[in-house]
């Protein structure tokens, strides 16, 4: 009985933590919209504004993976 309250309790943070991945989805596309509207607005200065926007999306795709892995870890460590 107190094994099954654990796996139950260990499913729903799991399911928790994928909200972060959904999280990592939207702060992606943030930093795109962006750096779209900014490019829209001036266009010349869009090819040196392009590293950052990948490196904004790198931050923003390792909290999802982080989350995606802390779910991992409740599902099948517990």
């Amino acid at each position: 009985m107190e094994g099954d309250i654990v796996q139950m309790g260990a499913y729903v943070g799991a399911g928790l933590a994928c909200t972060g991945m959904g999280g990592a989805a939207i702060g992606v596309g943030h930093v795109v919209g962006n750096y779209i509207s900014g490019a829209l607005r001036n266009p010349s200065a869009a090819a040196g504004q392009t590293a950052t926007m990948f490196i904004g999306i790198a931050f923003a795709e390792a909290l999802g993976i982080f989350s995606f892995l802390v779910a991992l870890l409740l599902m099948f460590a517990v």
